[in-house]
């Protein structure tokens, strides 16, 4: 199966929504193979906001993702990343689709509710600058023959 990461940004923690945004994920069928709290810095986000660092809203972004702590995980399940960033919809909120996580629960371009993925070379990335090995759980869901079809299995 492949695997995917996740920010859960201080919008939905100050929104309350990450319930909400969680159980859309496992609805889906995606497995949750790692997850925790934590708090970002400054280093932290200009190493992972890298290609936004010189753009003049940097501040403002550095601003709003140390505003509360934030929740990252890991998703795991069949082509997860664009699974994934089908269900999480335009960076801007006002442009994302209905159904979507940003259409249904965001109005801002910067306070978009997460942030996911673009690729699976970014999403190895990621995961590796988030979580050590020993984070990330290999287990399989008791109803996964309900998720996919034995020919759609790794």
């Amino acid at each position: 199966m492949d695997q995917t990461f996740i920010i859960l940004k201080p919008s939905t923690i100050a929104r309350c929504l990450v319930g909400d945004v969680l159980t859309r994920f496992q609805r889906k069928g995606l497995l949750i193979a790692g997850i925790k709290m934590m708090c970002l810095d400054e280093a932290i986000l200009r190493e992972h906001y890298a290609h936004l660092v010189d753009r003049p809203f940097f501040p403002s972004l550095l601003h709003s993702m140390t505003a509360t702590p934030v929740i990252v995980a890991v998703l795991r399940g069949k082509n997860a990343v664009e699974v994934v960033r089908a269900m999480t919809g335009a960076t801007n909120c006002r442009n994302a689709a209905p159904g979507t996580i940003r259409g249904d629960f965001g109005m801002s371009g910067q306070e978009n509710i997460i942030h996911a993925s673009d690729s699976p070379e970014n999403a190895e990335i990621e995961i590796n600058r988030f979580f050590r090995p020993e984070e990330i759980f290999d287990y399989t869901l008791a109803g996964i023959g309900s998720i996919y079809a034995p020919d759609e299995l790794d």
